[in-house]
């Protein structure tokens, strides 16, 4: 399935956000997430499915000020 992972194309296997974000290195990493510019909370990840065409974003959070 093809998909866009922060804006670019990606081919994938996955058919889960959680796998998504394993197969692309995310694993145990603190981020946020959206599937088609909707919020997806980490307890969700496992049961938010994609579809070919899902635009994903993945944000890590940033400190300073």
């Amino acid at each position: 399935m093809n998909i866009q992972l922060n804006g670019k194309p990606r081919s994938t296997l996955a058919t889960t956000l959680a796998q998504l974000l394993a197969e692309a290195g995310f694993g145990s990493a603190t981020v946020a997430t959206a599937v088609n510019g909707a919020f997806v909370p980490l307890a969700l990840r496992t049961r938010q499915d994609l579809k070919d065409g899902d635009q994903i974003e993945v944000l890590a959070p940033m400190q300073g000020g």
